[in-house]
């Protein structure tokens, strides 16, 4: 995906919560990130979110922070104030505890945002393990980036 960026001269930043960064640094792993990467937002706290990258209080009021809604919040309000191309944002609940029935461990939101279109998807990955939950995370947020650079118009 870094060179798809790369070549296309396009930016990316990562917007985390669940995911603590890892998904900055799983893209930093990559040789020549650095022409792609803007660099990440790790909003872990809800007051982040809104402070950082502007996601409205009230979305984390009526819906959560781990919602669909909130979560493409993130990804809008990441790409517009760091001004890139593209946008990554997770929110979940990665456990072992803040599950409900609602809203059980494991359940994920990642999206991408573009000037085009921003697209949300939702993940139960399960009561795997905190460590299994954030990983799968993180593949989740990847593949749907390079399916989103892979289909956007160049």
């Amino acid at each position: 995906m870094i060179d798809i960026l790369t070549a296309n001269k396009q930016t990316l930043v990562t917007a985390e919560s669940c995911t603590g960064g890892m998904i900055a640094a799983a893209l930093t792993d990559i040789p020549g990130a650095s022409a792609a990467l803007y660099g990440g937002y790790v909003t872990y706290a809800n007051a982040a979110k809104s402070r950082m990258i502007q996601v409205q209080p009230r979305l984390i009021r009526d819906y959560g922070a781990v919602s669909n809604q909130v979560a493409r919040a993130m990804a809008d309000g990441a790409r517009n104030t760091a001004r890139v191309d593209y946008a990554v944002a997770v929110t979940g609940i990665a456990g072992p505890d803040g599950g409900s029935e609602k809203k059980p461990v494991g359940l994920v939101y990642v999206a991408v945002s573009s000037e085009l279109a921003t697209v949300v998807i939702e993940h139960r990955f399960g009561d795997i393990g905190r460590d299994a939950v954030r990983k799968a995370t993180v593949q989740a947020a990847l593949d749907l980036v390079l399916q989103v650079l892979t289909s956007d118009p160049a």
